[in-house]
């Protein structure tokens, strides 16, 4: 697949809806569309923000090719004219969006598209399979790298993955959300983070014996010497061998900077503790016990509460491929358009039975609030664009699901930060995105103004999504008029 140009990757009936919007309304009626999400994955207390260099590039580079075109018209379902619009067409519109790393709750615009009816249409489907790829796995990954309280963890998931462009983003999401590395080759070359490995159990078995095939690696690789022992019996044979090479390679005088073994099968925190008490006693403590086999965060929760003597974790399948939650539920919502006469947004709302999936309307933005003396996150608040906000003055916020439930911060007591930024104005992108380990970095000081409670794995605490007064008085009203109509 050209990771530049997917235009094409859409459902037939954005294109469909284009071409009537094209011949029954004004092309250059502006929208604004929300990208947001409902729940956060595994019933978890938050998620992660990612994607959006994936999203920047497939909006610099949409186009219809002439091949594009004529396969279009081969479908016998869009007149001339319009496929004559799609040959000329760019994006001229606006995104804002909340930077990738950014810890996300749900029911806020993570993207925000304001642009004419056509090209907001489009590029729906796109920016919905990137981010709700990505977001998701980067949250997985921060819950992973949560459980494993400071050890390492090492995305090696790319064989399991449902794809190449599944793997390969993904693995850059797995990143982001915490992991040291990769095994992602190509992940490392495209975005410039660390790729890891050691080798594999035909290895061992290629050689006559097992120490053969361990001395070879470690002649190899003396600076990144990590043995896999499980092959054939990892107490009698794997974990003894490897301490022969490694004695020998002592004795030769080679510097043993990382080094040490790694287990892939049977009981992980037994075979870890009674490796641990072999390697000390031959004198090698700072040997690594690095571990893999189908690991989640609960099954290393689990194994660090049982006192497994691991410090690094290789995660594969349930990484990669978020087993236990495999999609992240983003939707793309309407929710403003602009009056040609006033030049003001007329906000719109979707209604349904269940309350949950009503919108928020009109051309918002977010403020994140923070406790002034801890610097944690105290609850988000959704508003309307142009809306002011004084630290210095007391802030009434409340559910607007249970609006009876508020909560008065004091004057002085509370910081403020607007989550959005711009990353598109009129066509133009005005966003430089971090590499990608700038973004991990970014990440790990999004996590630490989650309170503890937030971040555990289970029955969370939720943080508070809350709307503004204002925003809050415009759903309400719409409500009444819908109710009435």
């Amino acid at each position: 697949m050209d990771r530049q140009n997917l235009t094409l990757m859409t459902d037939l009936y954005e294109l469909t809806m284009m071409q009537g919007y094209f011949k029954n309304k004004d092309q250059n009626e502006t929208v604004i569309f929300d990208v947001f999400y409902r729940n956060n994955p595994v019933d978890g207390g938050y998620a992660i923000c990612a994607g959006l260099e994936q999203v920047i590039n497939y909006v610099k580079n949409l186009h219809f090719g002439k091949q594009d075109i004529d396969y279009l018209a081969s479908l016998n379902i869009f007149e001339p004219e319009f496929l004559d619009y799609l040959s000329k067409f760019r994006f001229t519109g606006s995104i804002y969006a909340i930077p990738e790393g950014t810890v996300i709750f749900p029911r806020e615009p993570i993207i925000k598209v304001i642009a004419p009816i056509m090209q907001a249409q489009l590029v729906e489907t796109a920016i919905l399979n990137i981010m709700n790829h990505q977001c998701l796995i980067a949250t997985k990954a921060s819950r992973v790298c949560y459980a494993a309280k400071g050890d390492g963890i090492m995305e090696f998931g790319l064989r399991r993955a449902q794809g190449p462009d599944a793997g390969t983003y993904g693995a850059r999401a797995a990143v982001i959300g915490g992991c040291i590395g990769t095994s992602n080759v190509l992940t490392g070359q495209l975005f410039d983070v660390p790729v890891k490995g050691t080798h594999a159990h035909s290895w061992i078995m290629s050689f006559p014996d097992e120490y053969t095939a361990f001395k070879a690696y470690a002649d190899m690789y003396p600076s990144a010497c990590i043995l896999l022992v499980d092959t054939y019996d990892t107490l009698k044979s794997g974990v003894p061998n490897a301490i022969k090479v490694f004695t020998e390679m002592r004795e030769a005088g080679i510097p043993l900077t990382y080094y040490g073994i790694r287990l892939d099968s049977g009981d992980l925190a037994y075979l870890s503790k009674k490796a641990r008490k072999m390697l000390d006693a031959a004198g090698f403590k700072d040997a690594v016990i690095s571990a893999s086999n189908d690991l989640d965060e609960f099954l290393i929760d689990s194994l660090k509460t049982q006192g497994a003597a691991i410090t690094s974790w290789g995660v594969g399948t349930s990484l990669i491929t978020s087993r236990d939650c495999p999609s992240f539920g983003g939707v793309y919502k309407l929710a403003a358009v602009k009056d040609n006469v006033t030049g003001e947004f007329i906000p719109k709302i979707k209604l349904s039975e269940n309350s949950e999936k009503i919108t928020n309307p009109g051309n918002k933005t977010i403020y994140r609030i923070y406790e002034k003396e801890t610097g944690k996150i105290k609850a988000d608040l959704i508003c309307l664009v142009g809306e002011v906000f004084d630290e210095k003055d007391p802030l009434l916020i409340f559910d607007p699901l249970e609006p009876w439930k508020k909560t008065k911060l004091d004057a002085g007591s509370y910081t403020l930060r607007e989550l959005p930024v711009p990353v598109f104005i009129d066509g133009e992108c005005c966003y430089t995105s971090p590499k990608t380990m700038e973004i991990r970095d970014i990440c790990q000081k999004e996590l630490d103004t989650l309170w503890d409670e937030t971040r555990r794995l289970v029955n969370p605490h939720n943080v508070h999504v809350d709307l503004s007064k204002k925003l809050y008085d415009m759903k309400i009203e719409l409500l009444d008029q819908m109710s009435q109509s």
